[in-house]
């Protein structure tokens, strides 16, 4: 078995709260509100003259910034989505954080701004998940989800890349995204990204945009839509703001990684996992014309969304040009195995012979409290 890689949580860069300012809230796991609910702490470092400076923790609280401030005009903000999991009484574990940094230095470089440094970035999450670990739920599919961001802090008017930046991480506890299986629409008038664009990107434009096409599906009794390609309108992309993955002839089929879709985590890991168990995997172009020709073969057909906050959730239909289809979601379909496999890992309850899972142990979330 892969031995579990430990996250260093010994601190002299990063300035902590005086002890008598550390908080020890009790976190309510039967009530839990997913986004509202934060923490007790957050991190934050200021990026200026060049450089990553004043890395700190301090309870969690609002910010004061200009209404001059770039990000607020400019569009200049990447986030990342991460999750942590209850190991034991005296354990949590942060899952593949290093490709989590890894594809936010690959935002930050696109948005034209500063990378963050792996170090900074490791222990910045391990100390803020050791002062706040009671805040990982022990109770089943519960987790704690984190959010590390970076925006443009700079105070100025002005189009052009900003010189300054806050780098932050904050913490909410987090039950399962979606409660239901979900009824998408095949959306083709309009368009999340195209060829050369930022659809790789986790900016926040990429969200804001989608925002009205969702809004339009929901009012016709979906809960997603299925991007399609820019340039032709019949290649599918994503599920909402998830990857998408299909079932057909019996191997695992997903859009290829092409510029225009997020290089999802759960989608890299769902994938991995798949090859371990000898399934076939196809990243390829599917058109929803290939998935008409399956349904009117009467073939059976997964579908499912891939991502950190859903995690691998089942789409029951797929409306195509006016008509519903319904995909396969018994009980022994691929995607169960594939979200049962994945979640023993996360939980610590299989080998974890990738090393994704990075782990804080007892003596590191208690010598910072």
């Amino acid at each position: 078995m892969h031995s579990p890689n430990k996250i260093n949580t010994t601190m002299t860069a990063i300035s902590l709260p005086p002890n008598g300012v550390i908080r020890q809230s009790t976190p309510d796991f039967r009530n839990v509100r997913f986004g509202y609910d934060a923490t007790d702490h957050q991190f934050i470092a200021e990026y200026k003259n060049g450089e990553w400076q004043n890395a700190r923790i301090e309870p969690f609280g609002q910010l004061s910034l200009s209404p001059f401030t770039a990000g607020f005009h400019y569009g200049q903000t990447v986030f990342e989505g991460m999750k942590a999991y209850r190991l034991s009484e005296d354990a949590i574990q942060i899952f593949r954080p290093q490709k989590h940094v890894e594809r936010l230095n690959k935002s930050l470089h696109r948005m034209c701004m500063p990378l963050i440094p792996e170090g900074l970035f490791m222990e910045a999450l391990g100390t803020l998940l050791a002062l706040d670990a009671k805040w990982v739920s022990p109770l089943p599919g519960q987790s704690l989800y984190i959010r590390p961001f970076v925006m443009a802090s700079e105070a100025r008017i002005g189009a052009r890349a900003s010189s300054e930046f806050l780098f932050m991480i904050v913490c909410s506890p987090m039950d399962k995204y979606y409660d239901k299986n979900l009824r998408v629409k095949v959306e083709t008038q309009y368009v999340r990204a195209v060829s050369g664009g930022v659809g790789y990107v986790k900016c926040g434009g990429n969200y804001g945009g989608a925002f009205y096409p969702a809004r339009l599906a929901q009012q016709q009794g979906f809960d997603q839509v299925l991007w399609t390609d820019g340039k032709h309108n019949k290649f599918i992309e994503e599920s909402g703001t998830m990857n998408v993955m299909f079932v057909i002839d019996d191997r695992l089929v997903t859009p290829p990684l092409d510029g225009t879709i997020l290089d999802g985590v759960t989608r890299d890991t769902v994938l991995t996992i798949a090859r371990d168990l000898q399934i076939p995997v196809e990243e390829r172009p599917i058109s929803y014309k290939e998935l008409l020709e399956q349904f009117a073969q009467g073939k059976k057909v997964e579908a499912f969304g891939v991502g950190t906050a859903a995690s691998l959730t089942p789409i029951e239909l797929i409306h195509i040009e006016d008509r519903d289809y319904f995909t396969y979601v018994s009980e022994d379909a691929l995607l169960y195995r594939l979200r049962k496999e994945l979640d023993a890992i996360r939980n610590g309850l299989a080998e974890d012979k990738h090393g994704w899972n990075y782990v804080i142990y007892d003596t590191q979330l208690t010598q910072l409290r």
